[in-house]
């Protein structure tokens, strides 16, 4: 199996709970799955750039102009650096947070890599 099918339901499950977070305007909430979803699909180019992307319109709701800037240059980092391995493990993706910082995994998000590694 490959990657991205390995990780495809991980991702839709965590804009799924981004979608109903922004339904009951929780946008902390909503905002912490996009996060959970980065961490999760950082190793494929797809699915980064995609929450890189979601992140962006989430920066364009919420009319963050620096987090759409942000955003902006984090989808180029994904779409030239992820193929060669250049992620940092752990990273949430945010404009909150250097793009190249290493951060630990929290317990639900590893027992999902963990589970996707194996498949």
């Amino acid at each position: 199996m490959t990657y991205n099918k390995a990780v495809k339901p991980h991702i839709d499950s965590k804009l799924t709970d981004y979608s109903d977070a922004m339904s009951n305007n929780n946008e902390r909430q909503a905002f912490a799955a996009l996060e959970n979803a980065h961490v999760i699909g950082q190793h494929s180019t797809y699915y980064h750039c995609l929450i890189h992307y979601k992140m962006l319109r989430h920066g364009l709701i919420n009319k963050d102009w620096r987090a759409v800037f942000g955003q902006v240059i984090r989808i180029v980092g994904a779409a030239t650096k992820t193929a060669i391995g250049l992620v940092p493990k752990g990273n949430t993706g945010g404009t909150d947070i250097s793009p190249f910082k290493r951060l630990p995994i929290n317990a639900e998000n590893q027992a999902i890599l963990d589970k996707i590694n194996h498949a």
